[in-house]
C-alpha cells in the first residue's frame, strides 16, 4: 500500500491511497526513469508531491498519469526516491544531469531474433549499430552483439541496459558479457557521457536492384550521393514492400545494410544470401530506419508457404 499527498485541483493536503502495480515501468519517451506505477488517485496539482509507504517513508515523487481525459483513470506514475535524490545530488555538485553512454543503438530481443542469432532463449539487448570511434567501438563491440550482462547484473531487456549505462559515472570501466557468433565473450568498455542527437538525411531513389526472390520486396542500390548523405558505405533502399516482407516489419524507405551478421556490399550478394538460406530458417536483416538501426527477423518460407 502507498499514500499520495498533494493539492489536486487546488485542494491542499489531499490524501489518496493505492497499491503498487509495478516497479521499473518504462515509458516510450523516457527510458532512464524506472517509474513506480500505482492506482493512488493523482490529478493535476499532485505532481511533485510525496508517495509514502506504510512506514511513513517517502518512496517516490508523484510525477505523471496515463489518461485519455486529462484526469485520473487508475494509472499513476512516481519517480523512485533514489532516482530523485541522485538527480538532486548531481544538480548540486555539477549544475546538470550527467548520464553514462557507450555509443550504441539497441533494440528489444524477440523470440524470432533470438532464434536467428542462435541464442538459447529470448534475453538481452541487441546492438543494432555502433557509433564510430565511440566507447563501444573502441572496446570492440559490434552490431549484432547481444548484451547479456552489465558487470554482474543480468540484462533481461533493452531498457535494463539503457538504465544501467545511464546510471554509470562517465570514465568508469564496465564489463559487458555479450553473445557473438553463438558464443559468450566479455568486453571491457570505458563509459562516456550522454550522446547528442545525430542528424539524418532521408534517402531518395536508388539506382540498381530489383525483386528479391518471391517475398514481396523490391530494393535498389543507393547512389554515391545518397550513401554520403547517410554516412553509409553501402545500402539497399526498399522501394516497395508487400506480402511476407511487409508482415515481417520491413517498411518502404528502409535501407538494408546487413544479412545476419554479414555486411552487404552488392545486390548480387544480397540475392545470393536469400537464395542460399534454408527453407524454414529464421534470418535477420539489419536496416537503417530514420536516424537509427534495427534488426528485423525474417522466416524463409517453405515451398508451400505464400
Amino acid at each position: 500500500w502507498v499514500v499520495a499527498i498533494g493539492s489536486p485541483l487546488g485542494l491542499e493536503n489531499s490524501v489518496t491511497a493505492g497499491i503498487v502495480s509495478a516497479k521499473g515501468r518504462s515509458l516510450p519517451s523516457e527510458n532512464y526513469v524506472p517509474f513506480i506505477q500505482t492506482d493512488a488517485a493523482v490529478n493535476p496539482g499532485n505532481s511533485g508531491g510525496p508517495l509514502f509507504n506504510l512506514n511513513g517513508e517517502v518512496v517516490g515523487i508523484n510525477s505523471q498519469i496515463i489518461s485519455r481525459t486529462g484526469g485520473f483513470m487508475g494509472i499513476s506514475l512516481a519517480i523512485p526516491i533514489k532516482v530523485a535524490l541522485d538527480v538532486s545530488d548531481q544538480l548540486r555538485s555539477n549544475g546538470r544531469i550527467v548520464r553514462g553512454r557507450i555509443g550504441v543503438n539497441i533494440q528489444e530481443m524477440t523470440k524470432d531474433l533470438a532464434e536467428s542469432f542462435g541464442l538459447p532463449k529470448q534475453q538481452g539487448a541487441l546492438i543494432s549499430s555502433v557509433e564510430k570511434d565511440g566507447p563501444a567501438d573502441k572496446a570492440g563491440l559490434l552490431p549484432s552483439d547481444i548484451v547479456l550482462k552489465f558487470n554482474s547484473s543480468p540484462v533481461t531487456s533493452s531498457v535494463d541496459l539503457v538504465r544501467q549505462v545511464g546510471g554509470t559515472k562517465p570514465g568508469s570501466k564496465v564489463t559487458l558479457q555479450v553473445w557473438r557468433n553463438k558464443s559468450i565473450k566479455d568486453v571491457v568498455v570505458t563509459v562516456g557521457e550522454t550522446p547528442e542527437q545525430v542528424a539524418n538525411a532521408r534517402p531518395g531513389r536508388g539506382k540498381a536492384g530489383g525483386n528479391v526472390g518471391n517475398i514481396g520486396l523490391v530494393v535498389a542500390e543507393l547512389n554515391p550521393a545518397q550513401r554520403k548523405a547517410l554516412g553509409l558505405e553501402y545500402g539497399l533502399l526498399v522501394q516497395a514492400v508487400h506480402g511476407r516482407a511487409a508482415r515481417s516489419g520491413i517498411a518502404q524507405g528502409d535501407v538494408i545494410v546487413g544479412f545476419n551478421s554479414e555486411n552487404l556490399t552488392s545486390y548480387a550478394q544480397f540475392a545470393k544470401l536469400f537464395e542460399e538460406a534454408k527453407s524454414g530458417a529464421v534470418i535477420n536483416l539489419r536496416v537503417r530506419r530514420a536516424d537509427g538501426y534495427r534488426f528485423i527477423p525474417f522466416k524463409i518460407a517453405k515451398d508451400n508457404d505464400d
